[in-house]
Formats: structure tokens, sequence, C-alpha cells
């Protein structure tokens, strides 16, 4: 085994094989991308699973699985292959490392066929426990620093490339998750619970009474303060965010794990109707 981490009910790697292995018949001869691949736990996986894994890495050197070849790709800029190209793309512990994350929505939007899914996996930015920590010292973690140059420049590149593999500097929660995807073209299918949090757990009676208050207030006046837009189609906008800030297990899970489903071209998304936004002569 090349990572006995896909074993271990405390690694995200374990329940995205979970998931994988649930799909079993969706991912027969499917084209799926695997990037970032890291060591190659996912892919080895994905092949034993008759799909048919291509891994991708902004760092090739340490992919370990023998007889595959993994190919050097920066997520944020472009991945090499054409249009339309996958079934699925999985991008486990990648999103938190890049800094235009809508560009690489859209790049994953491009690869993909129409009604293509997209996994994203990340450390959580929405439990209870993860909320705490910035508030206290803008920190992923109570026992962590805050994102910073010594810390969070992970394995400076000696390939010849000049690419720097960055840390957990772009942390990124559910709801900014959702809203990229959808400027991208994305729609959430299903939004995973992963494992609990316990200090989440210790944290929701104390907190959950003023995020449920705070959150039904704020819904109610963003609904009634802005006659310019439909009320309908801000209803359903705010509702989708509303559930998702009141489910609890959102605030107690340990990892974000979100799958979202190709529903039409990058390019095509276009929110520029009366509708939907604000004209710049109704703002200024």
């Amino acid at each position: 085994m090349i990572d006995n981490h896909i074993n271990n009910p405390k690694s995200i790697k374990f329940y995205v094989k979970k998931y994988l292995e649930s799909s079993k018949d969706e991912l027969n001869n499917k084209v799926i991308l695997d990037i970032p691949a890291g060591n190659g736990a996912t892919t080895k996986l994905l092949l034993n699973l008759g799909a048919k894994a291509e891994p991708f890495d902004l760092f090739p050197e340490y992919f370990m699985l023998e007889n595959v070849t993994c190919k050097r790709a920066d997520i944020s800029e472009k991945i090499p292959v054409a249009d339309h190209y996958a079934d699925m793309v999985i991008c486990q512990e990648g999103i938190e490392h890049i800094s235009d994350q809508l560009n690489t929505f859209k790049e994953f939007n491009r690869v993909l066929k129409n009604g293509g899914k997209l996994l994203i996996t990340t450390p959580s930015y929405s439990s209870l426990s993860a909320k705490l920590s910035y508030l206290l010292f803008e920190s992923e973690s109570r026992k962590q620093m805050p994102p910073n140059e010594a810390d969070d420049i992970w394995m400076p590149d000696n390939s010849g490339t000049g690419k720097i593999y960055y840390g957990h500097i772009f942390m990124i929660g559910l709801q900014k998750l959702r809203v990229l995807g959808k400027l991208a073209g994305f729609k959430i299918n299903d939004n995973k619970y992963v494992r609990l949090s316990i200090g989440s757990l210790f944290l929701f009676p104390f907190f959950y009474p003023f995020i449920f208050t705070h959150s039904l207030v704020n819904y109610y006046r963003n609904l009634r303060k802005d006659k310019t837009l439909k009320t309908g189609i801000r209803k359903r906008i705010y509702k989708e965010q509303l559930r998702m800030n009141l489910r609890p297990r959102n605030l107690v899970n340990k990892h974000t794990f979100v799958v979202f489903e190709k529903e039409e071209e990058a390019d095509s998304v276009d929110f520029r109707s009366e509708d939907v936004i604000k004209q710049f002569d109704k703002i200024m």
C-alpha cells in the first residue's frame, strides 16, 4: 500500500475511498483526472476500480505508483488535456493551496464533459472550531500560527520549473466554494459529512443559538433591503446559503467534501440581468 492513510478513518483519504467505492459502477472505464495526485494512492484506487485514471501534480517527482506516469501540471494555469476530456476531476486537498481559485474552477469546467463531476476536499474552514481559530488569531487551528512565509511555503521546487508549492494560505469555506462553483458553471450535488470535530461539538451548544438567530435576521433583512432584484431569485439564493449556514453537520464537520456537477460551460455563465445583478448606474 502506497499510503496507509487511505485506510485510516481519521484521514480524508479514507472517506474519498468510501465514496469512490460506493460509486464503483459509475467509474468503470471513465476518464478521471487525479489532481493533485500526490503519492498516487487515489490513482491506484481508481485504477483498481476500473477507471481510466490520469494523475497530474505540480511535483510529479513525489508520485510513487509504479508503471503509471504522473504528468506535471499547475492547476491554477492549465491542465494539459483537451476540452471536455474527463468524466470526473478529483481535487483532493488542493484548492487551499491555490491563489486564483476562480480560475481553477473554470479550468476544471473546461476539462470536464457536460454533467461531469468535480470532487473537492479541503480542511474545514466552516466548522465552529475553525471559525474560533480564525477569530482568535486568523489561524487554521488554535495550535498553529496564521499563514506565514516561514511555515507555508512548502517544498521549494528543485525541478527547474520555478514553481513553489504554497501551504494552507488560501483556506476556503463552504459559502465561498459554493459561489465560485456557481461562477464557473457548477452546482453542488452533495456536501458530504466526513467526521466529527470534537472542538466544534463542544462549541455547538454555546454558539448555535446566536448563529441561528443572526442568520435568520440577516436573511429577512437582505430580502427586504434591495428592491431592484426580483424577490424570487434572491430568495432562492439566500435560502440555499441559509440552509448551508444553519446545517449542524456543516458546523461540526472535521473536513469539507463537496461533489459538484458541471451545469454549463464556464464561458456561458452570465449573470448580466436585471433579475440577477445590480447595474452600475444603480450602485453608483
